[in-house]
């Protein structure tokens, strides 16, 4: 373009030719984009036994999506983890206050889940809140139009293959999960008896994120389908409208995924065990190490917590979470955690060990006591919580739940 720029004559002439060339490649992407689509409702159709032609017409006029193939690109070379922005960026005073007014609005029922399921309440809301802002943030794209994009229009990463069939089960489930909440049956053997065409249509067409995730607690179609619930009793599920039924999902996903009711979650690394945890830490979430090895090791303190009380089990699995962040000259820093299988139950809601420390931090936040309810031995005592702000650690007065 800078070349062209030279000559009056030669600027019109490559002004016109690569207009051709792009509105070609445009069509040719296009004409692609609509046989991919149509061919994977062909499947559905025909595995589920769904009409095409209803399938066809909800797919009518999807499009594809550019600005969200820029949103799902992998950050640049020199890009850097940042746990402290990370963490302020959702640890903070409008997060924390819409989540206390949220915890008010829906107390009885967050104590009725929590008690049913043994996921405490400051979980479930630091969870929405995280996602979402209590609804307030649940993204402004039609899911069928981000699943689609992504599934046959993935930008050209090294993981594309992969990427793209992930996003075309999402849309396979989608299509199932609308179809079902519009009153069809799988398979669908009467044909289009008992369909809703508008709820089919509006399931298709509702508001998500880039990614594809629906409602207050970001669900993807497949987890709708297979955690969600009825949490307010209407006969169907609502993850957009219903806050009792995104805290009923959240509750049955984090049970699902193995949370151990009255176990704490993670345990900070301090002083001279950050040494030996820079050892162990390979990023993999997986419980690998036991509670005694690490004591053993140095990376945990028998004095630390639950540890020094009894309430968790020496044979109890752990795991060595990194959180890196560069300190204000710049420099690499990483703050070191010991995770728990609570830990490793809030990565499977999002795998980022950003995502379930924030989580961790904005429980506490609302008063979450990370501390076992469940002693291991005769000799266990009542400990005061914790607090710890770098390598020291001080003593704090329990905090009543809000």
């Amino acid at each position: 373009m800078l070349l062209a720029a030279c000559s009056n004559t030669p600027t019109q002439q490559s002004s016109t030719a690569p207009a051709i060339v792009n509105q070609t490649e445009e069509a040719t992407s296009e004409a692609l984009f609509s046989e991919n689509i149509h061919a994977l409702l062909a499947q559905v159709a025909q595995t589920q036994e769904i009409p095409l032609p209803t399938l066809e017409t909800g797919f009518l006029d999807v499009k594809t999506i550019p600005s969200i193939r820029k949103l799902v690109l992998p950050p640049s070379g020199t890009f850097k983890k940042n746990w402290v922005a990370y963490r302020k960026r959702f640890i903070e005073p409008l997060r924390l206050k819409a989540g206390k007014v949220f915890w008010e609005q829906n107390k009885t029922f967050l104590t009725q889940v929590e008690q049913e399921s043994g996921v405490p309440a400051e979980i479930i809301v630091a969870i929405i809140g995280i996602e979402t802002i209590y609804g307030r943030q649940t993204g402004n794209f039609r899911v069928k139009d981000v699943l689609s994009t992504l599934a046959f229009s993935y930008p050209d990463t090294p993981n594309k293959a992969g990427r793209e069939q992930l996003f075309k089960d999402q849309l396979k489930e989608l299509i199932l999960l609308c179809w079902s909440d519009a009153g069809g049956k799988l398979p669908a053997k009467n044909g289009t008896q008992g369909l809703n065409n508008s709820h089919f249509s509006a399931c298709l067409n509702q508001n998500s994120s880039y990614a594809g995730a629906i409602g207050l607690p970001q669900f993807m179609p497949s987890s709708i389908r297979s955690f969600a619930v009825d949490g307010d009793g209407d006969g169907r599920i609502d993850l957009r409208q219903s806050p009792k039924d995104a805290i009923a999902s959240v509750a049955n996903f984090m049970k699902q995924h193995g949370w151990q009711p009255g176990m704490p979650i993670s345990f900070p690394v301090l002083g001279s065990g950050i040494t030996e945890a820079k050892l162990l830490a390979d990023g993999e979430p997986k419980l690998k190490y036991s509670v005694e090895e690490l004591i053993n090791k140095g990376v945990l303190k028998p004095e630390q917590g639950d540890l020094q009380a009894g309430g968790v089990a020496p044979q109890s699995k752990a795991f060595i979470v990194d959180l890196p962040y560069p300190d204000t000259d710049g420099n690499d820093q990483v703050h070191y955690v010991v995770g728990l299988n609570n830990f490793l139950s809030i990565v499977q809601y999002n795998r980022s060990y950003f995502y379930a420390q924030s989580v961790a931090e904005f429980a506490e936040a609302l008063g979450y006591k990370n501390l076992s309810a469940v002693p291991t031995s005769n000799t266990a005592k009542e400990l005061k919580p914790t607090v710890t702000s770098g390598s020291k650690t001080k003593k704090s007065k329990v905090k009543k739940k809000i």
